[in-house]
This record gives C-alpha cells, sequence and structure tokens, in this order.
C-alpha cells in the first residue's frame, strides 16, 4: 500500500506537531506523525516529509493556512486532524465543522495526492466528558467522509488502549510518548508500513491498588491541580483571545528528505 509514497505532508494542529512528546535531543517535539514519517522512511528511502501542524490552530486555519503550502508541494500523501480546538469551544456544532473539513478533503484529492484522515478519541476525563456527544457526532462525518473519498482513515476512537491515563500527559489533551507511539503504529497499519510493535500490546500492570476512598481522593487531586495548571490557563487564553499556536511557526516548513 505505501509503494508510490515518496513524499509526505502531515497538516493539523498540537496532536500532529507532537506536543507532549520531546525529541531525543530536546531540540522540540517529535509525536506520531514522525514516528510514523521514520518507519515510513525505512520502506521509501529518500522519503521527503513536512510537518505543517501548529498547537491551537481551528479547522479553518489548518483547510486556509496549511493545506494551500501542502499543496504547492505537490506531496503524494497528506495527513490531516483537525477539528479538536473547535470542539472544545461551546458554541461549534459539528454538523457544520464536518461540511469545512469535506471541503478540505475534496481540495486536497483534487490537486492529486493520497489523504489520511484522523478520526478523534474518545474523551472521557472528567470536563472533557462534557463534549463527547460533539466528538462522537464528529468522528461519525469523518468516517462517512473517508468512505465518501475512498480515503484512509486512522479511527483513534475505536483505539481502546488510549482509555489508560499512562497515553496522555498531565494536561489531558495531548498524548505522552508512548500514546504517540501506539497511534503511530496505528497509522502504520492503515498505511500498511510494516511494523515490529504492536499498538494494541496491553500497558504493563499497575501496582497495588490504594483503597476506594484513597483513590478517589487523589483522583480529586489530580483533577483539582489539573485545573489550576492546565484548565484556568487555557480559559484565561479564550478571554483574551489567544491562542497557544501564537507566533509558532511549523517544525518542518519544507519538503526535505527526512534523513540529510
Amino acid at each position: 500500500m505505501t509503494l508510490g509514497i515518496r513524499s509526505f505532508v502531515a497538516l493539523g494542529d498540537s496532536f500532529t506537531e507532537g506536543l507532549d512528546d520531546p525529541a531525543a535531543d530536546h531540540s522540540g517535539y517529535r509525536g506520531w506523525a514522525d514516528r510514523f514519517a521514520q518507519r515510513l522512511a525505512g520502506q521509501q528511502p529518500g522519503l521527503r516529509y513536512a510537518n505543517l501542524a501548529v498547537r491551537g490552530k481551528l479547522l479553518g486555519e489548518v483547510a486556509g493556512e496549511q493545506i494551500p503550502r501542502a499543496i504547492a508541494m505537490g506531496p503524494d500523501l497528506v495527513s490531516i486532524a483537525a477539528g479538536g480546538n473547535d470542539l472544545l469551544r461551546p458554541r461549534t456544532d459539528p454538523d457544520q465543522l464536518a461540511e469545512i473539513f469535506d471541503e478540505a478533503v475534496r481540495t486536497l484529492l483534487l490537486s492529486g495526492c493520497r489523504v489520511l484522515i484522523f478520526a478523534g478519541f474518545d474523551p472521557r476525563f472528567p470536563v472533557l466528558r462534557l463534549i463527547r456527544g460533539k466528538a462522537a457526532a464528529y468522528n461519525m462525518h469523518l468516517r462517512g467522509i473517508a468512505d465518501r473519498y475512498q480515503c484512509d482513515v486512522v479511527d483513534m476512537w475505536s483505539m481502546s488502549v488510549l482509555h489508560d491515563p499512562r497515553a496522555w500527559s498531565a494536561d489531558r489533551l495531548h498524548l505522552a510518548p508512548d500514546g504517540h507511539r501506539r497511534v503511530a503504529l496505528r497509522a502504520c497499519e492503515v498505511m500498511g508500513v510494516p511494523a515490529d510493535e504492536d499498538w494494541r500490546e496491553p500497558w504493563p500492570a499497575a501496582g497495588a491498588t490504594a483503597s476506594r476512598y484513597a483513590a478517589w481522593l487523589a483522583a480529586r487531586r489530580m483533577d483539582a491541580r489539573w485545573a489550576r495548571v492546565h484548565a484556568a490557563p487555557w480559559v484565561s487564553r479564550r478571554l483574551r483571545g489567544a491562542s497557544s499556536g501564537d507566533g509558532v511557526e511549523p517544525k518542518r516548513p519544507e519538503l526535505l528528505p527526512l534523513h540529510q
């Protein structure tokens, strides 16, 4: 299935930029897309790779800013994962959001590239559960779009391995390194890229469990810390009309060989 994929461009927000999966040299973030590109390059020597994703981007911004740049590069494969930041906003209509996504995919396909769609994960943490219905409706649209245009799709909602808190970083919005690794392996499976690991591999057994009350108390303390350290700054940015991506440039803006 990977035959003929000599160039790959990744589009989206913080998920595809790679937060919170630090690069080994601490120069930035790695993430599922870098990991997938690395494995794809093992099958396609000389693979060229660009990553235009920027944290905080809304779907309309991905469509308006990143898609024209990707099309200009003429890649063989483009991945698009976007809409999660929109769903966090109270008034977002998943049906209208899907219309934007549909047009974005159609535009990419008309340029002649292959499109890999990502359907979002199942939000199960406290507070995030409030958008679960909208997220489910949006994902149904994304799967429908993938069917309509015969696109490849990575359905993260069905990845039960991501239900484990260890798949996520402390902010509960971004994958931890092992979460990114598993998503990259899932993408490999969808695209037919050989991998010597299985994304379904069970997590290591947890240690001795505390009493039910102690576990509940620890969870509430984590919730309080999350609200103070992560949720409050997010709300503050919304009130100020600011974004975590303001002033941030794509980490791989040019379509260049992965290994130079």
